[in-house]
């Protein structure tokens, strides 16, 4: 593997529009290869690392500290990443010392190598409390027998046989597979505390929906937040109804906090998210991903007419087919937007021959279904 390059940008003198129609502006003008890192302010990097799935990437952040530097999300647990973290540490950071670990919530890619950089580096690993027991959780309970109450829930949801068949034979492992085992110790973080890094006070503004507790870091006086996937710029994070919490109300937890987001950040705000690039207009997004999800709303109201299921849904939200994880991300989000119309009362819910399906009960109104509209 090629050693790393710190590569300077020119924020905030070159600023370039979005694709046409993008209200959002991308102003570095460019993004870091995979094992670079590039300059989004001073003391402030950012580090790219491959995943194999659909979504190839993620963004990670290098945030300068006293002594050394601090971590933000760690990426997937594989030997690329570890390779490339090695590259960093050894030609970037020049063997400076890592002074903490933060992690923005528990999923794979966020936080697969905390444990290892923890047991590598010596740091401390810094989380919210849900994010680190629901890590934790999932890591001890691996299992090559997936549970009763996983393979119920997706039956349920309208999953055929055959689906259940392959899950069965994957077992219930798929978590670890990703993750180093974490340490038996964190410090946590709170919402509304202020966590100081190097000469920037970042304030902890925590959200909820696609995550349980997810962090996010705010300097106020620089104008930037550190998103995690609470806002991206050209997706929508999954928000999806588990197993674990079948009767769940995540869309709400969602909505909410994007309204919490906008109340609680500057409009001008640089946002580093997880994926795809650093953006400019963060409430601009946050209006556009929520009308997004009002419209979903809307249409799987209509599509639910007749008695539907979560699986029978699925033309209502997505223009592609899905198969494998991203059809079982699927089930997940559709559930989602049910389960926000059910307890609306917009939608009812009645188990036909062993599966759940949802009939529309009256039409979906935004000015009395919605708690705020952005």
């Amino acid at each position: 593997m090629p050693k790393g390059h710190y590569i300077k940008s020119s924020f905030p003198d070159h600023r370039i529009p979005s694709d046409a129609g993008d209200p959002l502006i991308y102003p570095l003008g460019s993004e870091p290869k995979v094992g670079n890192v590039l300059e989004v302010a001073p003391g402030l990097l950012w580090l790219r690392t491959p995943l194999p799935f659909s979504l190839d990437h993620i963004n990670l952040y290098l945030i300068e500290d006293e002594g050394g530097w601090a971590i933000l999300d760690s990426g997937l647990n594989t030997s690329m990443v570890r390779n490339i973290w090695e590259n960093v540490f050894e030609f970037i950071l020049n063997k400076a010392p890592i002074t903490k670990i933060i992690i923005t919530h528990y999923h794979p890619d966020h936080m697969g190598l905390a444990g290892w950089l923890h047991e590598r580096t010596g740091a401390s690993l810094y989380m919210t409390r849900d994010e680190y027991f629901l890590g934790q959780f999932l890591l001890l309970g691996s299992s090559d027998i997936v549970p009763k109450e996983v393979l119920n829930f997706y039956r349920e949801a309208g999953f055929p046989e055959f689906a259940l068949e392959m899950m069965k034979e994957k077992g219930f492992s798929n978590y670890k597979k990703g993750v180093a085992n974490l340490p038996k110790q964190y410090l946590r973080l709170q919402e509304g505390e202020v966590l100081k890094i190097g000469k920037r006070d970042w304030k902890i503004l925590v959200g909820s929906g696609h995550s349980p507790e997810h962090a996010c870091l705010y300097s106020e006086t620089d104008g930037i937040l550190i998103s995690g996937d609470q806002v991206l710029p050209k997706i929508t994070s999954n928000i999806s109804v588990y197993p674990t919490e079948p009767m769940a109300n995540p869309l709400k937890n969602w909505l909410d906090s994007l309204c919490y987001l906008k109340v609680n950040t500057k409009p001008d705000t640089l946002t580093l998210p997880a994926h795809n690039q650093v953006f400019l207009g963060l409430h601009k997004r946050l209006v556009e991903i929520h009308q997004g999800h009002v419209r979903r709303l809307k249409m799987v109201s209509e599509e639910c007419k007749e008695l539907k299921s979560a699986v029978e849904v699925f033309p209502a939200l997505f223009k592609r087919k899905l198969s494998g994880i991203d059809f079982i991300l699927g089930v997940g989000e559709a559930l989602a937007h049910l389960h926000y119309l059910e307890i609306k009362g917009v939608l009812g819910r009645r188990l036909v021959d062993g599966v759940i399906r949802f009939k529309r009960l009256r039409n979906f109104d935004p000015n009395k279904d919605l708690e705020e509209i952005l």
